[in-house]
């Protein structure tokens, strides 16, 4: 699919994977909307690659329009990619069995609300908005690409939650991709392994604690860059044949309980 001249959303797109996709995406001639809470990241990114910035919190329906609006005023809207998301680390129980320390319960429905609901509803109404743009060649209108993670498989001890999400995010993309078949919208999910993002901070602690978890990747054994997985991305988008699917990007790691 030749995106040159539509527009794109890119949710979660002010850093880490969003950013570089919004960046290779405006590469291949897309006019980016970059959805995001970070104002300040945001809007640079979106000067730097000529697109436009967008305050979104992905459980707000009405910031997720606002940005599917002002990606249609900058061109057919073609593209979604799902890159919005939080992690959350706790066990199931506690260690003293008082039903107050078992996993808190509020937290578990923020990670869900975010990563899954977020992403569904930015699915429904981008997808909406694509419905209605003139059909390319076979009848294709659009792409969307959920960015999922490797924790869909292999949860680690803590993850329920965030595991729950991505899960979730990989068991939709096949009923979603039936659905919007019928609007020539493709659904891929890419599923990052351990990628070299700000979620693990900054400083010599984190490149202590980066230097351990590499340790687990089968090869190359080190982090994954962002660019990698958005190149993985770029091709969801632009490979007219590849629905449906869900792809891991991980250099081969499986991750142990711990």
């Amino acid at each position: 699919m030749d995106i040159t001249g539509a527009s794109a959303i890119v949710t979660g797109g002010a850093s880490g994977i969003g950013a570089a996709s919004a960046r290779l995406l405006a590469q291949r001639g897309a006019k980016v909307v970059v959805a995001d809470l970070q104002e300040e990241a945001g809007k640079a990114l979106a000067d730097e690659i000529g697109g436009a910035f967008a305050k979104v919190d992905v459980t707000n329906t009405d910031d997720i329009i606002n940005a599917v609006e002002m990606a249609k005023s900058m061109g057919p809207l073609r593209v979604l990619v799902n890159s919005a998301g939080i992690g959350w680390a706790q066990r199931t129980v506690g260690k003293d069995g008082s039903y107050d320390s078992a996993a808190n319960l509020d937290a578990f429905k923020k990670v869900i609300a975010i990563n899954l609901i977020g992403s569904f509803d930015a699915i429904r109404l981008a997808a909406t908005a694509m419905s209605t743009t003139e059909p390319l060649e076979y009848g294709e209108r659009g792409a969307i690409v959920n960015i999922a993670s490797v924790a869909a498989f292999d949860g680690q001890i803590g993850q329920a939650s965030y595991s729950a999400s991505k899960g979730g995010i990989v068991g939709m993309t096949l009923p979603v991709a039936r659905d919007l078949a019928a609007v020539g919208v493709r659904v891929n999910t890419v599923a990052p392994g351990l990628i070299d993002t700000p979620i693990y901070g900054q400083g010599e602690a984190s490149e202590a604690f980066k230097a351990n978890l590499q340790k687990g990747v089968l090869f190359p054994q080190r982090l994954g860059a962002p660019e990698e997985l958005a190149s993985v991305v770029i091709e969801c988008v632009t490979n007219s044949y590849l629905n449906a699917e869900t792809i891991r990007v991980d250099g081969g790691i499986r991750m142990p309980p711990k």
